[in-house]
C-alpha cells in the first residue's frame, strides 16, 4: 500500500512557476506508475501527465505539453511536477496518484491518491 502527499501549490500569477511535488511511502515506491491529475469543482478528473516506474516513459495531456514537465527521484520516493507558463485555466486541486499497471492516463485505473494541493493562477 503507498500514501501520497502532494505539496507545493499556492497562488501565482500568469506566466509564473510552480513545482508540485508528491511525497510516497513505503518501500516499493519505485515499482509505481505516477500520475498528475487536476480537478475544478463540478467537472471530472482530469489527465496531466504520468511517468512510469523508471521514469523512461511519460506522457502529457495536450493542453500541457511543453510547459509542465513530470519527473522521478525513485530514492527518495517522489515524483515532481514543474509547471511553466502558468495560465488561468491551468487553475485547479492537483492530485498525484499510483499504480502498479501499465501507463495510464485514466484516474479509474489508479488505486491509490493523495490528498490534493490548490494551483491558483491569477490574470
Amino acid at each position: 500500500q503507498v500514501q501520497l502527499v502532494e505539496s507545493g501549490g499556492g497562488l501565482v500569477q500568469a506566466g509564473g512557476s510552480l513545482r508540485l511535488s508528491c511525497a510516497a511511502s513505503g518501500r516499493t515506491f519505485s515499482r509505481y506508475v505516477m500520475g498528475w491529475f487536476r480537478q475544478i469543482p463540478g467537472k471530472e478528473r482530469e489527465f496531466v501527465a504520468v511517468i512510469s516506474w523508471s521514469g523512461s516513459a511519460t506522457e502529457y495531456a495536450d493542453s500541457v505539453k511543453g510547459r509542465f514537465t513530470i519527473s522521478r527521484d525513485n530514492a527518495k520516493n517522489t515524483v515532481y511536477l514543474q509547471m511553466n507558463s502558468l495560465k488561468p485555466e491551468d487553475t485547479a486541486v492537483y492530485y498525484c496518484a499510483a499504480d502498479l499497471s501499465s501507463v495510464s492516463r485514466w484516474p479509474v485505473e489508479y488505486h491509490y491518491w493523495g490528498q490534493g494541493t490548490q494551483v491558483t493562477v491569477s490574470s
